[in-house]
């Protein structure tokens, strides 16, 4: 299974729920915290709301709270227990829940190794896939493709083991200070195998100009 390094605007968001989820523990209602961060680099923070008829979980409030605040698509997100539990992993129906309304959510999960970031696919393999769920999709770029991709001198990129297909896309570049995003359109996807047998998609993409 993909595990990714923590980048330090990752870790920003652990820290974040690992910093609310101190707060609580004298409230048998609210005992898990959830941090996520939206492509302009902002934090929304939320706890979960216990009730016997299923009440949301934090990753599910603080959905509506990046929603309240106006936000576009999460990059990351991550949560964690009250009591000094620390970060844990979301349950099935936050995962389908984050699939669904933010494809290209990474989430923050530990391992006996410390927390890693994984792609929100890959926590829900083989799944059904909600289809009028009409999410916005996010292109992940290194920080110093920033010039090139904007200027239009790099117009093709190649992924592993993502889904996303031809449509239009926010370009994001990781651990950018300033949190710069393009707005551009994935035009083709074409799948190629290597050598090893593995499959790569070989996107092309054309983006508009930055304001």
């Amino acid at each position: 299974m993909v595990a990714i390094k923590l980048s330090e605007s990752a870790r920003r968001v652990v820290e974040a729920a690992e910093r609310l989820a101190a707060t609580l523990g004298t409230d048998s209602n609210h005992t898990v915290a959830a941090a996520a961060m939206d492509t302009a680099g902002r934090i929304h923070e939320a706890v979960n709301v216990y009730h016997f008829t299923g009440g949301p979980c934090a990753e599910l409030v603080a959905l509506g709270v990046a929603a309240t605040a106006g936000a576009g698509p999460l990059v990351t997100i991550a949560a964690a227990g009250d009591r000094g539990r620390g970060l844990i992993p979301p349950c099935g129906r936050c995962r389908q829940a984050l699939l669904d309304l933010h494809p290209d959510v990474q989430v923050a999960v530990p391992t006996d190794d410390g927390p890693v970031l994984r792609p929100i696919r890959m926590l829900l393999p083989d799944t059904y896939f909600f289809p009028d769920a009409d999410a916005r999709r996010i292109v992940r770029f290194d920080k110093h493709d920033y010039e090139a991709v904007a200027t239009a001198r790099k117009t093709s990129t190649v992924r592993h083991d993502e889904t996303i297909g031809p449509g239009p896309a926010i370009f994001f570049f990781e651990d950018d200070e300033a949190h710069r995003t393009l707005n551009g359109t994935v035009t083709g996807v074409e799948r190629r195998r290597l050598d090893d047998g593995s499959t790569v998609d070989q996107l092309t993409f054309t983006v508009e100009a930055p304001e």
